[in-house]
């Protein structure tokens, strides 16, 4: 009896260890991943700001060829719209389409509802019944 209590105290010490080791591996690819991935999001970023730089150059360029054929401050004015309006359409191919939503109204009067936006319950056609009268009975109909 006394060896098979010395096999579960090295069972127990064997998993202690197989436990710290998986640990330590699960703790090391972890790592590893996470530096990988920060230098992804470093590169992303990188390529960021030199795409925001290079779109103001086009701009500038943009406003300088305007420049040629307009006062200075209408070229720039030029160039502003048509990059609002780049900018507009973007957005709106950005966003998710949901045909059957509902309009919100935030402080306003939505079509067809009552004012600011709330919703109210429907009001009965005909007046609460009596209480301990019976509302189906033929006389006490109207």
């Amino acid at each position: 009896m006394e060896h098979l209590d010395h096999l579960e105290h090295l069972d127990k010490d064997l998993v202690d260890e197989l436990a710290q080791v998986a640990r330590e591996t699960v703790r090391e690819e972890l790592r590893e991943q996470g530096r990988k991935r920060r230098r992804a999001a470093m590169l992303y970023g990188a390529s960021g700001a030199v795409a925001l730089y290079a779109g103001a150059a086009v701009a500038l360029a943009m406003g300088l060829a305007w420049a040629i054929l307009l006062p200075a401050w209408a070229a720039a004015l030029v160039t502003a719209v048509i990059l609002g309006a780049v900018s507009y359409g973007l957005r709106e191919a950005g966003r998710p389409k949901r045909p059957h939503a509902p309009h919100r109204v935030v402080g306003g009067t939505a079509p067809g509802g009552p004012p600011g936006g709330l919703s109210y319950p429907p009001m009965p056609q005909a007046p609460p019944a009596e209480p301990g009268t019976d509302p189906e009975s033929p006389h006490h109909r109207g």
